[in-house]
C-alpha cells in the first residue's frame, strides 16, 4: 500500500517539528509549511531527502495553495500542528486569526484537495472544566462561552470548526494535548526557560503547583497513531498524570547531581505579585516564568484522562526522569 504524503503545520514549533522527525524517521514524504523566517530545527535530520519546505501563512489563504496542489496528485494527509500560544494577559488579535482563521483557510484547503485526514491539533484548554476531584474526558462539542482566556476559547472555536466540517463529509480527528514538555524546546517557551533557569540556578522562587505535563515524543507519536487508527469524528486526549513543580526540580537536581536551593510560595502569594512581574517581563521583552493565566491554570482541575487514547491509538507516556534528562542534554 502506498503511504500518504504528509503536510505539516507549524513544523519549526517544539511539536510540529518533533511530529516531522517521527513522519521522516519512519520513511515518509513529509511537506512542512513555515513562516518566511522559520526552518525546520537541525535536530530533524533524518530521512531529510523526504522533507520538502513551503513558505507560507496560515493566514494567507493563497499561500496555502502550493503545499496542497500536485501535478500528481497524491493521497495527503494533513496534521495542523500550527497556532499561537500565549500565556501573558495581553489581549492578542493575532491568536484570532491564527488560531481560528488559520484552521478554517486549512479546512477549506482540505475540502478543495485530495486530503485522506486532517489531524487538528486541538488542546486540553478547549475542554470544559470540571471541578477538583472529575477526570476530565473527551466531550462531543466545544463552546467558548464555557472556557476562560483568550487562548481558551481560540481553540474551542477552532476544534468545533473542524468537527463541523467532519459532519460536511471531510475526514477528521482531533488531539488535545496536556502540557508538553521535553527535548529541543523553543528559547522562548515557558517551561523550556523554566527548567534552564532552574538548571543555571537563577530560580529562587518556586510555585506550589501542579499540572499534567507530557513528553512532546509521546504526543508527535501519538499524532501519527491517531493518523492512522484514529475514529473519524473523535477526539482523544494526549495527556499524562500530575506532576508537581517540586517533583520536577527535585528529578532535575537528581539527573544534575546538584542541590538547587529554592524557596516555595503559596500560588496566592504569586499571584499578588504577578500584575507587577507580568507588566516587567513585558517592558523588558523577556519571558515571563509565570502569569496571572498560568498561576490560574495551576489553581483549577488537571486531571485528564487518556485512557481513550490508549485503549485506540495504543498511546503511552515515559518517565518523567526520561524526559527532563533528554531535555538537560538535547537542550
Amino acid at each position: 500500500m502506498k503511504k500518504p504524503t504528509y503536510i505539516v503545520t507549524g513544523a519549526s514549533g517544539h511539536l510540529g517539528s518533533h511530529v516531522v522527525n517521527k513522519l521522516l524517521m519512519q520513511g515518509n514524504k513529509v511537506r512542512a509549511l513555515l513562516l518566511p523566517h522559520e526552518t525546520c530545527p537541525d535536530f530533524v535530520s533524518e530521512n531529510r531527502n523526504n522533507l520538502r519546505e513551503y513558505v507560507g501563512n496560515l493566514c494567507v489563504k493563497a499561500s496555502l495553495e502550493q503545499i496542497f496542489y500536485e501535478d500528481a496528485p497524491s493521497e495527503l494527509v494533513v496534521i495542523h500542528c500550527a497556532g499561537l500560544i500565549s500565556i501573558t494577559s495581553q489581549k492578542d488579535n493575532r491568536m484570532f486569526e491564527v488560531n481560528v482563521g488559520g484552521t478554517a483557510n486549512i479546512i477549506e484547503m482540505c475540502m478543495r484537495y485530495p486530503v485522506k485526514r486532517l489531524v487538528y491539533i486541538s488542546s486540553v484548554h478547549a475542554i470544559p472544566l470540571l471541578p477538583h476531584g472529575q477526570t476530565m474526558q473527551e466531550v462531543e462539542s466545544f463552546d467558548p462561552d464555557k472556557v476562560q482566556g483568550q487562548y481558551d476559547k481560540t481553540k474551542a472555536m477552532a476544534t468545533q470548526l473542524v468537527l463541523d466540517a467532519y459532519k460536511s463529509g471531510l475526514d477528521v480527528v482531533v488531539i488535545h494535548p496536556s502540557g508538553i514538555i521535553g527535548p529541543h524546546g523553543l528559547p522562548t517557551g515557558n517551561m523550556s526557560h523554566l527548567v534552564k533557569c532552574y538548571i543555571d540556578g537563577k530560580l529562587p522562587l518556586v510555585i506550589h503547583g501542579e499540572y499534567d505535563f507530557v513528553d512532546v515524543r509521546d504526543v508527535a507519536n501519538g499524532i501519527i497513531s491517531a493518523a492512522i487508527r484514529g475514529g473519524n469524528g473523535e477526539c482523544y486526549i494526549l495527556s499524562n498524570r500530575l506532576i508537581s513543580f517540586g517533583e520536577i526540580f527535585e528529578t532535575l537536581s537528581k539527573i544534575c547531581g546538584n542541590k538547587r536551593k529554592s524557596v516555595y510560595i503559596p500560588i496566592w502569594i504569586a499571584k499578588a505579585v504577578t500584575p507587577f512581574t507580568e507588566l516587567y517581563y513585558f517592558l523588558a521583552d523577556k519571558t515571563p516564568l509565570f502569569t496571572k493565566y498560568s498561576l490560574r491554570k495551576l489553581s483549577e482541575n488537571g486531571s485528564y484522562s487518556n485512557e481513550k487514547a490508549k485503549r485506540e491509538l495504543d498511546y503511552y507516556t515515559r518517565p518523567l526522569e526520561e524526559t527532563l534528562s533528554d531535555t538537560v542534554v538535547l537542550g
